[in-house]
C-alpha cells in the first residue's frame, strides 16, 4: 500500500495538473552555456569564485545542485552531440576535435535527438543560440575562398564576392536545427565564426555584404575571417539570444502545449565580447564581465518563466559544454586576481584531467527536486536523453540513447547511482573513464586516481594498482566494441573508435596543475 500511494504522489508530482484536472507534462529548458567552468559559478566555488553569480546560485538554491557532472569531451562540439543524442561522441567520425566551419552535419539525418524525443510527445521545440554541429552549405569547391579566405580580415570584397555569398545565403541551409527536431531556430552557428550574422530557421537573417572588419579581430574577439553584414556587432549576439529566448517564453506560456527550449549559449566563451551595460562590472577584467552577462541572461529567462506563469511546471537544466578556456588569456589573468575557474580541479577546457568536463549541472524542477539540495552522483550530459524520456513516460528505441541513464531516481531525492561509469574525453580525444570515484586514463603511461580523496588528480595510482587499472583498461574495451553502455542490444559504432589517442606535448599553461 505504502509503495502505491508513493507511486501515485510521485505521478502527481511529475504531471501537474490543469484546471481540468488533466495532466500537464513539465516545460523543459535546458540552458548550455559555452566554456563556463565548474568555479565559475560561485555556489560552485566559495573560496575561490570572485565572479558574482546571483542567478545561477539562485537557480541552485531552489533546485538540485550536482557536484560530480560531465559533458561528453573537454571541447564544444562534441559535448553538444552527447548531450542532444544521448550517444558519445567518440562513437562518431569526430573522436577528436571541433566540427570545422563550413564540415557537414555531425548529427546523422534519422538519429534521434532531445528535441526529435519532445516532438513526438507533442511538444513545440525551440532552439536558440550557438549550434556548432555542422550544416550542408551548398559551396562550389571553386567558390570556397570566398567564404573562408586565408588572411584576416580578408580581401578586398569583389562583384564576384558579392554574387557568390547572394547565392548561397539567400537559399535554405540544409542540415541544421531544424532538420534534427527543431520547429524553430535562431541564433549563431559559431559567434566568433562565419557567417556574421545571425540564422533563423534555414536561412541567414541578412546577406553578408563584406569581409569583417580588422578592429573584431582584436584580443578575444573573432578568430575566423569571413562574410559579415554590415555594421555587425560582436556585443550584440548575447543580449539578441536573451530577447529571443524571452519571446518564445511568452509566446509558449500563452499556448495550451508544452514546450521545449534548448539555449545554448554563445558565451562565456569568445567572441568576449561584453556589452555596454556589463562593462567593468566584475571589477576584474572582460572575462569576469562576461560571465556576469551571461549570468544576467540566466535570470532574463527565470523572471520570463515566472511571468509567464510556468515556471512552476518547468524543469530548468543549467550546464556548460566544457571547462573554461584558459588558453585565451583572460581566464589565465583573471586567476591571477584570485578567482579560479577550475575551482579545486586539474585542467581547463581541452583537457582530460577534471577541469576539461567536470561542469556546473543544476536542475530545478518545482514540486519534484528539493531546493537547495545536492547530488554527489555521478552523472552525464548524454543522460538528459533518457531521463527526459523517463519524464514523458515514453521509452527510447534500442537505436537511441545508447549512453543514457536517466536521472529521474536522483531528482526525486534518491541517492543512489544511476551509471556505473561515464567516459569524457581531452579535446585531442584522450579519454578517461569513471567507474565509481576511480578515473582510468589510458595514455602511454596509464594514469588512475581516486577522486574520492584525490580531486585535484595529484598521486597516479596505477603502478600501485595494477589489477584495477587491468579491469578498467578491459572495461572501456568493452564500451567501446559494444556500441553503448546503457542496457540494451549491442549497437555498432558509426566508424572504428581509435585506441587510444596520446595526449600533445603541451596542452597549455595550468593544464597540468592540481588548482588549489
Amino acid at each position: 500500500m505504502r509503495a502505491l500511494l508513493g507511486a501515485a504522489l510521485w505521478g502527481f508530482a511529475l504531471h501537474v495538473a490543469d484546471a481540468e484536472g488533466v495532466a500537464v507534462r513539465p516545460t523543459v529548458v535546458i540552458i548550455l552555456a559555452d566554456a563556463l567552468g565548474y568555479g565559475d559559478v560561485r555556489c560552485y566555488n566559495p573560496g575561490h569564485g570572485k565572479i558574482p553569480t546571483p542567478n545561477m546560485d539562485r537557480l541552485a538554491a531552489e533546485g538540485m545542485r550536482f557536484t560530480d557532472g560531465h559533458s561528453s569531451s573537454g571541447v564544444c562540439s562534441p559535448s553538444r552531440y552527447a548531450l542532444l543524442t544521448g550517444r558519445y561522441h567518440w562513437r562518431t567520425r569526430l573522436q577528436a576535435g571541433i566540427v570545422d566551419y563550413l564540415e557537414h552535419p555531425l548529427i546523422a539525418p534519422g538519429r534521434l535527438t532531445i528535441a526529435g524525443l519532445a516532438k513526438r510527445c507533442g511538444y513545440q521545440t525551440s532552439a536558440i543560440g550557438k549550434w556548432h554541429l555542422g550544416w550542408d552549405w551548398e559551396i562550389p569547391e571553386g567558390q570556397r575562398e570566398f567564404f573562408a579566405p586565408p588572411q584576416k580580415p580578408g580581401p578586398a570584397v569583389t562583384d564576384e564576392h558579392r554574387l557568390a555569398w547572394q547565392r548561397v545565403y539567400s537559399a535554405p541551409i540544409a542540415g541544421g536545427p531544424i532538420t534534427r527536431g527543431f520547429d524553430e531556430y535562431f541564433g549563431t552557428d559559431v559567434p566568433n565564426w562565419p557567417p556574421y550574422c545571425f540564422i533563423e530557421n534555414d536561412r541567414t537573417v541578412g546577406i553578408p555584404a563584406e569581409f569583417l572588419p580588422k578592429e573584431n579581430f582584436q584580443g578575444a574577439l573573432a578568430s575566423k575571417p569571413g562574410p559579415a553584414l554590415r555594421g555587425w556587432e560582436l556585443d550584440r549576439i548575447l543580449p539578441a539570444l536573451g530577447d529571443r529566448a524571452c519571446d518564445v517564453i511568452a509566446r509558449e506560456a500563452k499556448a495550451a502545449r508544452p514546450f521545449f527550449l534548448y539555449m545554448p549559449l554563445t558565451s562565456p566563451h569568445t567572441p568576449i565580447a561584453v556589452a555596454p551595460d556589463w562593462r567593468g562590472k566584475s571589477g576584474l577584467n572582460p572575462y569576469g564581465d562576461f560571465v556576469m552577462e551571461t549570468d544576467a541572461v540566466v535570470g532574463r529567462v527565470m523572471e520570463a518563466l515566472d511571468k509567464g506563469g510556468v515556471a512552476d511546471r518547468t524543469l530548468v537544466l543549467l550546464t556548460s559544454d566544457n571547462g573554461a578556456a584558459y588558453r585565451i588569456g583572460l581566464v589565465a589573468a583573471v586567476e591571477k586576481l584570485g578567482h579560479l575557474s577550475s575551482g579545486p580541479l586539474r585542467g581547463h577546457k581541452g583537457s582530460v584531467w577534471e577541469g576539461g568536463h567536470r561542469v556546473p549541472f543544476i536542475v530545478r524542477w518545482p514540486g519534484v527536486v528539493k531546493p537547495g539540495s545536492v547530488c554527489g552522483q555521478l552523472v552525464h550530459q548524454a543522460d538528459i536523453m533518457a531521463t527526459l524520456a523517463d519524464i514523458f513516460g515514453t521509452g527510447l528505441p534500442d537505436d537511441a540513447g545508447e549512453d543514457s541513464f536517466s536521472l529521474l531516481p536522483l531528482l526525486r531525492g534518491e541517492d543512489k547511482p544511476v551509471r556505473p561509469h561515464a567516459v569524457s574525453c581531452a579535446g585531442h580525444g584522450e579519454p578517461g573513464l569513471r567507474c565509481g570515484t576511480w578515473k582510468f586514463i589510458p595514455s602511454a603511461q596509464p594514469q588512475l586516481y581516486n577522486l574520492a580523496d584525490d580531486i585535484g588528480e595529484t598521486r597516479n595510482l596505477a603502478a600501485e594498482q595494477p589489477a584495477r587499472v587491468a579491469e578498467m583498461r578491459a572495461l572501456l574495451e568493452k564500451l567501446i566494441a559494444d556500441g553503448r553502455s546503457s542496457p540494451g542490444a549491442p549497437r555498432a559504432n558509426d566508424v572504428e573508435v581509435r585506441r587510444y589517442p596520446t595526449a600533445p606535448a603541451s596542452t597549455g599553461p595550468g593544464a597540468g596543475k592540481a588548482r588549489k
